[in-house]
C-alpha cells in the first residue's frame, strides 16, 4: 500500500503478519527491514520472522507467503518418505487449455514413493493455511498445484549460472511471476 496504517506495539495481535518498521520515538522517519513478523507473545513481546515482504505469490489475490509454503512442504515430507533439498514456487498464469496453477519446482534428495499423495498433502496443507488460496481452488479459478522435478544439484547449478553461488545467497522461495520458474526449466530432471 502507498500509505499503510502504522500501529504501535500496543495495537498488535498474535498470529497476524506485520511488516516491521524501525523508527524514532517521534516517528519522523521509518526504516523498513524487509521482513514480515508475527507476534507469538504479547507479555513479554516476542516476534518470529515469518517471511520477506518481497517473497509472496498473489497473482490471483491469494497472498501466499513463505511461512505457508514451508509449512505445507514440511507436512508433505512428514507424511511421506520424501527428502527435499530445495524448492521454489511460482504462479503459472497463462496456461493454454487449462486453469492457472502454482508450480512447485522441487529438487528431491529422495522422491516420494507416492507422488500423488505427496501432492495432495502439499496442496491440502496450503489450502488449510490460506483461505484465499482455498477459495480459488474451490471456485475453480486455480487448479491444484503441480510439481516440476529439478535434477539433483540443479538449484546449485542455477545459482552458479547467475553468479550467486555461496553462503550469503539463497534461492528465492516464492516469486510472484514465472521468471525464476522459467529459468529453472533448464535444470529439470
Amino acid at each position: 500500500e502507498e500509505s499503510p496504517e502504522r500501529l504501535t506495539i500496543s495495537d498488535v495481535q498474535l498470529g497476524v503478519n506485520y511488516v516491521m518498521i524501525i523508527s524514532t520515538n517521534a516517528g519522523l522517519w521509518g526504516y523498513n527491514l524487509g521482513d514480515t513478523v508475527q507476534f507469538v507473545s504479547l507479555d513479554p513481546y516476542r516476534v518470529v520472522v515469518s517471511g520477506r515482504i518481497k517473497h509472496f505469490i498473489s497473482a490471483f489475490g491469494e497472498h501466499v507467503i513463505a511461512k505457508e509454503v514451508e509449512e505445507a512442504m514440511r507436512e508433505a515430507i512428514a507424511q511421506s518418505d520424501a527428502r527435499v533439498n530445495e524448492f521454489s514456487v511460482a504462479p503459472r498464469v497463462e496456461v493454454e487449455g487449462e486453469l492457472p496453477y502454482h508450480e512447485w519446482l522441487v529438487e528431491f534428495e529422495h522422491p516420494p514413493t507416492d507422488i500423488n499423495r505427496f501432492l495432495s498433502v502439499l496442496d491440502r496443507t496450503l489450502q488449510e493455511q490460506n483461505s484465499y488460496y482455498y477459495d480459488l481452488i474451490a471456485g475453480k479459478i486455480l487448479q491444484p498445484l503441480k510439481v516440476t522435478h529439478i535434477k539433483p544439484g540443479g538449484f546449485q547449478e542455477y545459482m552458479k549460472s547467475i553468479g550467486k553461488l555461496g553462503g550469503q545467497n539463497k534461492v528465492q522461495r516464492l516469486a510472484n511471476d514465472c521468471k525464476l520458474a522459467d529459468a529453472l526449466q533448464a535444470f529439470r530432471e
